[in-house]
């Protein structure tokens, strides 16, 4: 998956949205999956992109298989430049 904010999926920039808003969670794993509100989302796949790319991760170290606060990490704030607050 391409970093560039151009390249990314409108299903990807509302993930990283959501993580930015704190609704969301991330398992800690080699594939790591993601929640937001609470419900596993429906692309688990580009959730797995995301962290692979280096735009997300968790906040806090847990134990493999452990949910903690997702977050972005710069290159992630930086993938989200350029669009509005309301698109998705």
């Amino acid at each position: 998956m391409s970093t560039d904010p151009n390249a990314l999926s409108r299903r990807a920039i509302a993930m990283l949205k959501a993580i930015a808003d704190g609704r969301a969670e991330i398992r800690c794993s080699c594939e790591p999956d993601l929640r937001v509100d609470g419900l596993s989302c429906c692309d688990q796949n580009t959730a797995h992109d995301l962290a692979r790319a280096g735009l997300v991760r968790a906040t806090r170290l847990v134990a493999p298989g452990q949910w903690a606060p997702a977050e972005l990490t710069d290159a992630g704030h930086r993938a989200l430049t350029g669009f509005p607050a309301a698109a998705a």
